[in-house]
């Protein structure tokens, strides 16, 4: 009965820790060199990563059309140059939905 209880705390105990070690996923661990033109244009937006908790590195993560995810080092010019594309994307859009259109009605 002893053996039992302790070997159940054991297992717990393992459960726990490999649960506490598995809560930053969404951290990147390495960079990307680099990117083709055409890969860069899937690239739908772009948010930073802090250098705290679990996470060991400072980094841009990217997204893809299709969900798919990158991470860009913030000092190399290509990773500056593809926040510039989608923020100037961005507010393309937001420009073109703002703008009034105009009507002409033909009597």
């Amino acid at each position: 009965m002893r053996c039992n209880l302790l070997f159940f705390l054991l297992l717990l105990a393992c459960l726990c820790l490999t649960l506490a070690q598995g809560s930053y996923e969404d951290c990147c661990l390495k960079y990307v060199k680099g990117l083709s033109k055409g890969v860069s244009r899937m690239a739908v937006k772009y948010r930073w990563q802090e250098t705290d908790g679990g996470c060991n590195i400072a980094a841009v993560v990217f997204t893809m059309r299709r969900g798919r995810v990158f991470c860009g080092d913030p000092a190399q010019q290509w990773v500056r140059d593809l926040m510039k594309n989608i923020d100037k994307k961005h507010t393309r859009k937001k420009y073109n939905t703002t703008q009034p259109r105009v009507q002409i009605c033909l009597i």
